[in-house]
């Protein structure tokens, strides 16, 4: 009974890895994106995100709750899971021990972000638009801070996607794994390159 209710719940994590957290990830880097046309664009993209028809039951119930059952059972994961590499290998098992290292590295950079443009900024009756990313980036440290955070959370999505598509019987040949895993190398690159030049492009354009 217990093996059924852990063989559950991983599937669970890893399906709400991606389904809604990952497709949140996408959609808040694309919104984010908008900062390298300017800061009007970007404000722009984030108002509408803010004015989005039952946006409080969506962040609770899409993205709040989610994200927090993926979180806590992947730290249990990161702390318990073995490598095996009997089964997949030196190369696949690197990328397993990579998973849980950038799943603690973005833990902690979502609950920062979080609360500094979340939680601190509603408590201070603080807009979140161009000039408040642009005063955070602009100081060396927090844009270390953020390349790190952010690269670390797509590589988690993007071998993540390799994961689940093991665990949901999408890739069930050694092949389709093989393909499936320059497919989430190239979505880590092409995210990454966006995520970066986005953040530079908040220190870069006139606010």
């Amino acid at each position: 009974m217990s093996d059924n209710r852990e063989y559950f719940y991983r599937r669970l994590h890893s399906l709400l890895g991606v389904i809604p957290v990952g497709i949140f990830l996408v959609q808040h880097l694309i919104v984010n994106n908008f900062a390298r046309y300017g800061a009007e664009s970007f404000n722009r993209a984030a108002a509408f995100m803010e004015n989005l028809p039952f946006r409080y039951f969506l962040e609770v119930f899409v993205i709040f709750l989610p994200l927090l059952f993926h979180a806590i059972y992947g730290v249990y994961i990161a702390f318990t899971a073995k490598n095996n590499v009997s089964r997949f290998g030196f190369f696949r098992n690197w990328m397993f021990y990579l998973q849980r290292i950038t799943g603690i590295i973005t833990l902690i950079f979502v609950v920062w972000h979080a609360w500094e443009t979340r939680f601190a900024t509603a408590i201070n009756g603080t807009e979140v638009n161009f000039a408040l990313m642009q005063g955070i980036l602009e100081n060396p440290f927090m844009l270390g801070f953020y390349i790190v955070g952010v690269v670390s959370a797509v590589f988690h999505f993007a071998n993540g996607l390799w994961s689940f598509a093991v665990s949901w019987g999408i890739t069930v040949t050694p092949r389709s794994q093989v393909v499936f895993t320059y497919i989430s190398l190239f979505i880590f690159v092409a995210l990454s390159y966006i995520s970066i030049s986005t953040l530079f492009a908040f220190i870069t354009t006139q606010g």
